[in-house]
């Protein structure tokens, strides 16, 4: 089975969004990211639109309130068809239980698949000491995923966000099955940008990973279609 590769559409809104998109052929569909960027400023009507084009849509909003709250949201989210939706780890087990309620709600209410929930564990833009620092702990990064990677699989979500270099410690301590999907990927010579923790596609599938996502490495590329399935090849090789 392919293990996928999340397009991060990392754009300021719909129409430079489809100007990128409609360099990929209709034979080609690649799984896209929506974050907060392009929901905020799109709304749901984007990601109907994306589904209505046969694309796997993974809608990044990291999900995080008191149980309740996150479970109409997961409820309301869950009616447009996503395939994959992010909610923070550090909400608890009865925040990411209710998220996972709400999704199956929302999906039996419409009649599609409930969206598989990855709950977000440290960002990869943290290093271990800024992680550290702000958030006031002595543990180490191995430590705070590896914790929160248990509490998002005693939830019973499908998996976790997390950087490659947590994917195999991830995989050691949840049960089989249970996703680690990595951001933080470049192609060897690219430029690191904002991210601290990145690794290769190449690197990512050795660690691990089951799925990455990957932005500018094919949305800035010359040829974002070669570039995507330079990736996928890389990955899944």
């Amino acid at each position: 089975m392919t293990k996928p590769v999340f397009i991060a559409l990392d754009f300021p809104d719909a129409k430079t969004m489809w100007g990128f998109l409609d360099q990929f052929p209709a034979s080609v569909r690649p799984a896209v990211k929506v974050g907060m960027e392009l929901f905020y400023r799109e709304g749901p009507a984007l990601v109907t639109a994306l589904k209505e084009q046969g694309f796997t849509v993974f809608l990044d909003l990291k999900l995080y309130d008191i149980p309740n709250t996150v479970q109409q949201a997961t409820k309301n989210v869950a009616r447009l068809g996503v395939d994959y939706l992010t909610v923070h780890a550090a909400g608890g087990v009865r925040m990411l239980e209710a998220a996972k309620k709400g999704a199956q709600e929302g999906a039996d209410a419409v009649g599609v698949t409930a969206p598989k929930l990855l709950a977000i564990t440290q960002l990869t833009s943290f290093s271990e000491k800024e992680m550290q620092t702000t958030q006031l702990v002595t543990v180490s990064m191995r430590e705070s995923v590896i914790h929160l990677a248990q509490l998002a699989a005693q939830a019973g979500v499908a998996g976790t966000i997390s950087s490659a270099f947590e994917s195999a410690d991830i995989h050691a301590n949840t049960p089989a099955g249970f996703l680690s999907i990595t951001p933080g990927i470049r192609l060897a010579g690219d430029a690191v940008g904002d991210q601290s923790r990145v690794v290769t596609p190449a690197r990512a599938a050795e660690m691990g990973a089951d799925g990455i996502v990957v932005g500018r490495s094919i949305t800035q590329a010359t040829n974002p279609v070669a570039a995507y399935q330079l990736i996928e090849t890389e990955f899944n090789a």
